[in-house]
C-alpha cells in the first residue's frame, strides 16, 4: 500500500504520529518523516492517521 503526504499542506502537528507511530514520525527538527510503502496489514492505522490529520494532508492513493 502506498501512503502520500502533501508536504506543502502538512503543518507537522504530529497527530498521524500518535495514530500510526510505526509509519509516521517527527525528526529532530520537528519535520514529518514517513514510510511511503507500507504493508497492507497497517491499513487501519494509516486510515486512522488520515482521519486524525487536521489539515487532510495524508492520502492513500489507489
Amino acid at each position: 500500500m502506498k501512503v502520500q503526504v502533501d508536504m506543502a499542506v502538512c503543518q507537522n502537528y504530529g497527530q498521524c504520529v500518535f495514530a500510526a507511530p510505526e509509519i509516521f514520525d517527527l525528526d529532530d527538527a520537528g519535520e514529518l518523516v514517513y514510510h511511503q510503502d507500507v504493508d497492507d496489514s497497517a491499513r487501519g492505522d494509516v486510515e486512522a492517521a488520515v482521519l486524525a490529520c487536521p489539515v487532510q494532508a495524508i492520502t492513500i492513493p489507489n
